[in-house]
């Protein structure tokens, strides 16, 4: 077995990974990177690309569908399932392309091939092949599907998203197993296409969202196209030939027995810790088995360890992964003198129809003495209705006496465009009245965001006087 040295060794080739070793080689040190699997992040193979691939034909059959209602006949699509595939897949291949190109750029000698292995807090083992040495490393391994355990013996009738974007036709039949993400995006992309789904949730929730009034509107939204079935469990699922039996059971108590071609397990994701030999590393370790580390220096406790990425179960999205990996890698190379890396305003996207977007602070993390929402609703919103896209609310949340803006909920059109401007106002600790100051056009979608922000500031402002009334009232005055 041979054994290689290095000033820091990163775990794991993804989005996260490459950018830690960037990091960490801006500092001339010598850097080994280590990936066990086929190169290519999450995010290009099996993630945000594949799956706006899948939606983007998704909405083309939707517009075609939707346009009679602006006096224009087309006839239903037909769509080709295969022809789809076929598209998702060469596009899939060529993001995944891109990166690899990107891998193979870097010098074979600072490439290693094999699962790592902690056998000390300094020292890796690579397969049975090769040990580093090293003085720092940088853990970012990613996350894989969870499988619920009444799930798991169906065999090739259950998938993850990772297989949806491996297939060559359309299925006739999915069942969606989780309301996140992942199965609002993939359940009603597919149905769209023409695939018969029905979305279970054991909870009321949807994607990220946690403002009642927007999880209403957007069980509302969603409901009135989808087959959404929330507080809902599996009670079982059995393979049967080339389908699967699924009963379910609501919280009246009622069961459902169906049949489909596929059960889609979209239940969140487990980390990557598995065999990694943690525990040589002294390190302290969550419930999860995730190693307890500082979100603004990456760094694990006060060890030459840091963790970037999904790997951590902060926030699993790729801007988040790229940002974790630069502060891991650069506090890597600079260890034992770690600092404190930016952190941006949290952004979060699912791009179902009508989009769903939340910024900053939501609406759990804060509390009611604290702020005051303003909302708006899409109904009427001028740019909304012409495009028949009038659906949704949005509430915006200022703190009281600063007024600063301290984040949003929403679910409704354009939400991408309209998260991004609101998360650059969180990120730049910008009051409601610096927002209304800047520029709005018209007509566009964006008004509504005004709107919003108009109704916040009359309430935090009413807020202020009715407090100065108070005071007025305070006995000996």
């Amino acid at each position: 077995m041979r054994t290689l040295s290095c000033d820091v060794a990163v775990i794991g080739a993804g989005s996260a990974g490459m950018t830690a070793f960037r990091a960490a080689s801006a500092h001339g040190k010598r850097v080994l990177l280590i990936e066990s699997g086929p190169y290519g992040t999450t995010c290009a193979r099996v993630g945000c690309m594949p799956s706006k691939l899948l939606i983007a034909a998704a909405d083309a059959a939707h517009a075609v569908a939707e346009a009679s209602a602006f006096g224009v006949y087309a006839g239903m699509p037909n769509v080709d399932g295969r022809a789809v595939m076929d598209r998702v897949r060469a596009e899939r291949d060529r993001f995944v392309d891109f990166v690899v190109g990107n891998i193979g750029s870097i010098d074979p000698s600072q490439r290693l091939n094999g699962h790592a292995r902690f056998i000390a807090p300094d020292r890796l083992q690579i397969n049975g092949h090769t040990e580093v040495l090293a003085t720092s490393i940088v853990i970012a391994t990613g996350s894989r599907p969870a499988i619920p355990e009444t799930l798991r013996e169906l065999g090739d009738r259950l998938i993850v998203n990772d297989d949806v974007f491996d297939w060559r036709d359309l299925p006739d039949s999915v069942a969606v197993i989780g309301t996140g993400i992942i199965g609002l995006e993939l359940g009603q992309a597919l149905a769209r296409l023409g695939v018969r789904v029905a979305i279970f949730g054991r909870s009321a929730s949807l994607a990220q969202l946690h403002d009642p009034e927007v999880l209403q509107a957007a069980r509302a939204c969603l409901g009135a196209e989808l087959d959404l079935r929330l507080n809902t469990s599996v009670v079982s699922a059995e393979r049967s030939n080339d389908a699967v039996t699924l009963k379910t059971r609501d919280t009246d108590g009622r069961e459902r027995t169906e049949s489909y071609q596929f059960v889609l397990a979209a239940t969140g994701r487990t980390p990557n810790v598995a065999g990694l030999g943690l525990e040589h590393t002294g390190l302290r370790l969550n419930q999860r088995g995730v190693p307890v580390y500082d979100p603004h220096t990456m760094q694990c406790g006060d060890s030459a360890i840091f963790l970037a990425g999904d790997v951590d179960e902060d926030r699993p999205l790729l801007h988040e992964a790229t940002d974790e990996g630069h502060i891991a890698g650069d506090n890597a190379a600079r260890f034992p003198a770690i600092v404190q890396g930016a952190r941006r305003a949290a952004l979060s996207i699912a791009f179902t129809d009508p989009q769903i977007a939340t910024v900053g602070q939501s609406s759990r993390t804060l509390t009611e003495a604290r702020y005051e929402h303003g909302e708006v609703s899409f109904a009427d919103q001028g740019r909304s209705r012409v495009m028949l896209q009038n659906r949704g609310l949005l509430r915006v949340y200022g703190e009281h006496g600063t007024h600063r803006f301290l984040g949003a909920e929403m679910i409704g059109p354009r939400a991408e465009h309209i998260a991004h401007l609101l998360a650059w106002a969180c990120q730049n600790r910008m009051t409601v009245e610096q927002m209304l100051a800047m520029p709005f056009y018209h007509p566009v979608v964006e008004e509504g965001m005004r709107t919003a922000l108009r109704n916040l500031k009359e309430k935090l402002v009413r807020r202020v006087d009715a407090m100065e009334h108070c005071a007025d009232c305070t006995p000996g005055r």
